[in-house]
């Protein structure tokens, strides 16, 4: 039986948090934000001086720690109760995620936490693997696209105004590079899920992809 989840994948840049953030307000229900936790893990695994090959410290730091999501525009994340929100949004920390999380173990841990939290249902979540692997069964599964070129000038702009100066060249070698290894990793690779909506932004607006998914939310509550 479905879940009253809507589950978001895609990869990096697509607007996959801005959207499920709108989605998840719209319908009154709660927002995940899965790649917020394997950021978390990647400050942790920092902090300690480690780097994308220490999995298994890793997954350990993935077991053991508290990671709670608070109300807040952004949503605010606690991490073993430090407010963590600005310090795991660094290019640094999203690209040290990126290489912990193709770890097998740190998936496992991660996804067995992101699992029970949409049990309970009522849930928009996001991230790269939510289709596939963390909720399979979610009543809209959504896949959201959108060129390397595309995604790298969102990116841009969204650092430009947090004072970050890296050069939009920079970004697109990043971003294809996380594209690379997000899809071809061994454990819960990103793919399109046979089930799920394909939505390519690249010539929408935020507002524009966030009705289409609400649209094809609507559609989903008439198939019984």
């Amino acid at each position: 039986m479905s879940k009253e989840v809507v589950a978001i994948d895609g990869p990096a840049g697509a607007g996959k948090s801005t959207v499920a953030k709108a989605v998840a307000k719209r319908l009154g229900f709660s927002y995940l934000d899965t790649g917020a936790m394997y950021r978390c893990i990647a400050l942790l695994a920092l902090r300690n001086s480690l780097g994308p090959g220490d999995g298994e410290t890793a997954a350990n730091f993935a077991i053991n720690a508290s990671i709670e999501f608070m109300p807040g525009d952004p949503q605010r994340v606690l991490l073993d109760g430090e407010d963590v929100t600005e310090l795991i949004r660094t290019m640094e920390i999203g690209e040290l995620a990126s290489a912990l999380s193709a770890h097998s173990n740190v998936r496992k841990e991660l996804v067995k936490r992101q699992k029970r939290l949409c049990d309970a249902g009522k849930v928009v979540l996001e991230g790269r693997d939510t289709t596939t692997v963390v909720c399979p069964d979610a009543r809209l599964k959504v896949y959201l696209t959108a060129s390397v070129e595309a995604r790298a000038k969102r990116r841009w702009l969204e650092l430009q105004a947090k004072g970050d100066s890296t050069p939009l060249e920079e970004i697109e070698r990043q971003i294809a590079q996380r594209d690379e290894r997000d899809m071809t990793r061994s454990d819960s690779p990103l793919m399109v899920a046979d089930d799920a909506v394909k939505i390519d932004t690249d010539a929408m607006t935020v507002d524009e992809v966030i009705e289409a998914v609400l649209a094809e939310w609507n559609k989903s509550l008439l198939v019984s």
